[in-house]
């Protein structure tokens, strides 16, 4: 059966999460319900990391079987052609070899997470960020980030319901980014690591937020992080700001 890596870019709102439900509508769910559309029959794909509920991505990556040895261009094509009027895309595809794994495989995710700063509601972007209506220091929250770069036990910032086996993790990078707007500034927070625990971004991204608004210090993140502690974390900011950017492989299957 040829296997097919996927380029997916969807808009997190309408699903409750990447993963299939039973009940409740999926990214995973709705492309496999296109792939049946083309090869009738039941379809299931894999995934470089899976979002939550709400959370967008412009750079998820999958993979499928399929029985016929399609066209990377024209299977894009038919599946966007099934995927609509739903929020997600198929942005390229790949042939690839049966063993590539889209999850197994990666070397490396990366996230984006947004965040504004300004008194007016968001309209046109409204779900695409988080809004706060105070001033934020992008020093101070880089300072603090810089406190979680490395190899750590980050189980201050781990879910209570995650699955990791270990909450130990190397973070590559946390780069907070501030870009002036018209009205109001936004804040990127770009993130990188192999791999990632359950509300591990947005456990950081709530918890710089707190540093950014004054109410806490660098000092307060390094104190949170040896706490080991669930309680010592910062608020989950909420799912809207956050994107999965990019997965890095040994070889871009999408390189020209």
């Amino acid at each position: 059966m040829p296997r097919f890596a996927l380029l997916v870019e969807y808009h997190g709102a309408p699903f409750a999460g990447w993963q299939r439900q039973n009940d409740q509508p999926s990214v995973q769910g709705t492309i496999e319900a296109a792939l049946a559309k083309i090869e009738p029959g039941e379809h299931t794909i894999g995934a470089a990391g899976r979002t939550d509920a709400g959370v967008h991505a412009t750079g998820q990556v999958a993979h499928c079987d399929l029985q016929r040895d399609w066209d990377p261009f024209r299977l894009s094509e038919a599946l966007n052609y099934h995927l609509k009027p739903n929020p997600v895309a198929i942005m390229d595809c790949a042939r690839v070899d049966d063993e590539w794994h889209a999850r197994f495989g990666a070397l490396e995710r990366q996230y984006l997470f947004r965040l504004i700063a300004r008194r007016a509601p968001l309209t046109s972007e409204a779900g695409q960020m988080w809004r706060v209506n105070h001033a934020l220091d992008a020093g101070a929250m880089q300072a603090g980030a810089d406190r979680l770069i490395g190899l750590h036990d980050f189980t201050t910032f781990r879910s209570s319901i995650c699955q990791s086996k270990s909450p130990v993790k190397t973070l590559d990078s946390l780069q907070v980014v501030e870009i002036p707007r018209a009205v109001g500034t936004e804040y990127q927070f770009h993130i990188r690591a192999r791999s990632f625990l359950h509300n591990q971004v947005r456990s950081f991204v709530g918890t710089l937020e707190r540093v950014g608004s004054g109410r806490w210090t660098p000092d307060d993140v390094t104190k949170a992080l040896e706490a080991k502690d669930r309680a010592a974390c910062g608020p989950v900011c909420p799912p809207q700001g956050l994107y999965l950017a990019a997965v890095t492989y040994p070889n871009d299957p999408f390189a020209a």
